[in-house]
C-alpha cells in the first residue's frame, strides 16, 4: 500500500530508477556475503539483509511501476494490447529465471548474483536515457515527448488527428 502514496509523491520514473538501483546494489552485496561467507561467518546476515532489501526495493519500483507506465505510454486504442504483450514478456521473464536459476547457481557458485547486478546496470541505463516521466501527464504530452525525441517535423497529436477526421 505504500506504493500508493509514493508513485503520486515521488513520481513513476524516479521510483523506478531507484528501485533499479536498490537492486543492483543488493545484488552486488549478496555477491559479496556469499563469496566471502567462508571467511567470514557474520556474511550470512549480509547476504540475508541483502536479500530483503532487494525485495524491498523491486516493491518499490520494477515490481509494480512498469504496469503504470505502460498503461500511460500507450493510448486507449492499442492500450490492451501493449499491457498483454508486457504481461507475456513479464511471466515468460519470470518462467524463465526460475526455470534456469539453479543450473546457474550450480555453474557460477557465489557469483551467481553477478548476472543480474549487469542486467539491472542495463535496465538502469536503459531506463535512465529512454523513460520519460509520466507523473502528471496526460497521454498527448507522453506522446509528444517521443515525437520531440524521433520526428520533430510532426506536430499532429493522436487527438487532434482523430479530431480532424470526425470533422471530414
Amino acid at each position: 500500500y505504500l506504493q500508493v502514496f509514493l508513485v503520486e509523491k515521488a513520481g513513476r520514473r524516479s521510483l523506478f530508477l531507484a528501485g533499479l538501483m536498490g537492486m543492483l546494489l543488493s545484488a552486488v552485496a549478496m555477491t559479496v556475503g556469499l563469496a566471502l561467507l567462508s571467511q567470514f561467518a557474520w556474511m550470512s546476515y549480509v547476504s540475508m539483509v541483502a536479500i530483503f532489501l532487494f525485495v524491498i526495493f523491486f516493491e518499490v519500483g520494477p515490481g509494480p511501476i512498469p504496469w503504470f507506465i505502460v498503461a500511460e505510454l500507450f493510448s486507449q486504442g492499442p492500450r490492451p494490447a501493449a499491457i498483454a504483450v508486457a504481461g507475456f514478456c513479464n511471466w515468460a521473464c519470470n518462467f524463465i529465471v526460475g526455470m534456469c536459476f539453479q543450473y546457474i547457481a550450480d555453474l557460477c557458485g557465489p557469483y551467481v548474483f553477478v548476472i543480474f547486478a549487469a542486467l539491472l546496470l542495463l535496465f538502469f541505463l536503459f531506463a535512465h536515457f529512454k523513460v520519460p516521466e509520466t507523473k502528471g501527464k496526460s497521454f498527448e504530452e507522453i506522446a509528444a515527448v517521443f515525437r520531440r525525441k524521433k520526428l520533430p517535423a510532426k506536430s499532429m497529436t493522436e487527438l487532434e488527428d482523430l479530431q480532424g477526421t470526425e470533422e471530414a
